[in-house]
């Protein structure tokens, strides 16, 4: 079993439009609605796939109701810490060449309470959980330590942690040492401080972090796969998607897919095809839809244990 928490859900309303018109009024050719946010979408990755999977969320206000509502529509175990604020309401404008835009609300102001009531459900919901996964942006009042706190509550539990967050509340968590980390491109450069032009660079900087304790670094690179650094493997994984449709939960779905693999006792590299898979899937699908297993078929994944050091990322 997988055990995720979302410190900031949202209720995700996907808007497809022709071409997006600034200042104009844009008419929906399509609009879709699905419950959002990170840890929440690894959850309904893993549950579409036939996996076990908890998600653990902040709830409250209407848009809570109908995260809520979504999560029981799509089968989806989840255990709800009902909050003072209301959830967020995240926007997403889809163009046909596979433009997103992204519009997303802050989320509410949780109460150390309430903090404190997430990290409790989080420590009950994994008795027996394989991994403990927190991810996401943290809401309004959440301190910078909570996912370092995840992990100290998930290890008491026996449970490998896995990280997928930016800024100071993911650099908090590398000093408590996680199981794994998945930080995208961006995210990594900002967390070492420096540009990572090329793929070479980013498997040092990868490696320098596996050095310092975090026992894998999962690095989500795009259109130019995905790169899985620990102690005796780098690997590098990529799948060719000529027409993207939506790349809004690609990463979540891509670390969902790891994650499964690595629970039934897949090797790094077998697991990481499999992540691969699942978000490259992912963003053939509108919106944040997450891929059945018949949205898998078809896509090849190309492993290389050698990644090309020299490849410039960014460049498709």
């Amino acid at each position: 079993m997988i055990v995720t928490l979302t410190p900031n859900p949202s209720v995700d309303r996907a808007i497809t439009l022709a071409a997006l018109e600034r200042g104009e009024v844009n008419r929906a050719a399509e609009v879709r609605v699905d419950a959002g946010g990170k840890g929440v979408n690894v959850a309904r990755a893993i549950t579409a796939q036939g996996g076990d999977a908890v998600a653990v969320l902040p709830v409250g206000g209407p848009e809570g109701h109908l995260l809520e509502e979504l999560l029981t529509a799509a089968g989806v175990a989840h255990r709800p810490v009902p909050v003072a604020g209301s959830a967020r309401m995240n926007i997403s404008v889809l163009e046909p060449d596979g433009t997103t835009t992204k519009l997303n609300e802050p989320g509410p102001e949780l109460s150390a309470a309430e903090v404190d009531a997430l990290l409790d459900a989080t420590s009950a919901s994994a008795r027996g959980a394989a991994w403990v996964v927190g991810c996401g942006s943290l809401p309004p009042g959440a301190p910078d330590s909570l996912y370092s706190d995840l992990i100290a509550h998930a290890r008491a539990r026996d449970a490998r942690v896995a990280i997928d967050s930016s800024g100071a509340p993911l650099a908090e968590a590398v000093e408590a040492r996680p199981d794994l980390i998945k930080p995208n491109h961006e995210e990594l450069c900002e967390l070492v401080g420096r540009a990572l032009p090329t793929l070479g660079d980013v498997q040092i900087a990868a490696g320098d972090l596996v050095a310092v304790g975090v026992r894998t670094v999962v690095v989500s690179l795009g259109g130019d796969g995905a790169l899985l650094v620990d102690a005796t493997h780098a690997i590098h994984a990529r799948a060719s998607i000529p027409a993207p449709v939506s790349t809004v939960g690609a990463g979540d779905c891509m670390l969902a897919g790891l994650l499964h693999g690595l629970t039934r006792g897949l090797p790094p590299a077998d697991a990481l095809a499999e992540g691969v898979l699942w978000g490259s899937a992912a963003v053939t699908l509108p919106g944040s839809r997450v891929p059945s297993p018949a949205d898998l078929r078809g896509i090849t994944v190309q492993l290389s244990r050698t990644p090309p050091a020299g490849l410039a990322l960014g460049q498709r």
